[in-house]
C-alpha cells in the first residue's frame, strides 16, 4: 500500500466522521475536482480549489442524508488510486431511498489530492 491508497483512506475516514476540515488538509490548493453528472444534478460539476471542494461536501450534505457510505476496496497505480464502494441514502429533494455502488478516481502528488473524479449511478437517486 502507497501513498495514494493511504491518503485516500484518510480522507474516507474522516468523511465517515464528518470531518470536512481533515479531508480539506488532504487536498491541493489547485485541484481537479469533478462529480460526474447531468449540470442539474445537485453536486455534479467541477471545481478547482479547497473552498470549491468544501462547497462540493456541503451541496452533498444538502441533497443527500446518507445512511452508509463504505468504500470497499482500494486500487492503486501509481500516484493514482480507484476507490470502489457503496452508498445507501435519501434525496432530500425526492424523499426516495436509494442504494448505488460508485468509484472515485484520485491522483495524488506530494501526499495531497490534486484531482478527483466520482461516479455513482444518479438515476437511482431519482428512482430511475
Amino acid at each position: 500500500m502507497g501513498t495514494a491508497t493511504t491518503v485516500m483512506q484518510q480522507a474516507y475516514e474522516a468523511f465517515g466522521r464528518g470531518d470536512v476540515p481533515a479531508i480539506l488538509e488532504l487536498v491541493a490548493d489547485k485541484v481537479d475536482w469533478e462529480f460526474v453528472g447531468s449540470p442539474d444534478f445537485p453536486y455534479a460539476g467541477s471545481r478547482h480549489n479547497r473552498q470549491e471542494v468544501a462547497d462540493f461536501f456541503a451541496d452533498v450534505q444538502r441533497a443527500d442524508e446518507t445512511h452508509r457510505f463504505e468504500p470497499r476496496e482500494f486500487i492503486e497505480g501509481g500516484d493514482n488510486v480507484t476507490v470502489l464502494g457503496w452508498k445507501d441514502a435519501t434525496g432530500r429533494d425526492t424523499e426516495k431511498k436509494f442504494e448505488s455502488e460508485w468509484a472515485y478516481v484520485a491522483t495524488v502528488k506530494n501526499g495531497k489530492v490534486t484531482r478527483w473524479r466520482g461516479f455513482y449511478n444518479t438515476a437511482a437517486r431519482y428512482g430511475k
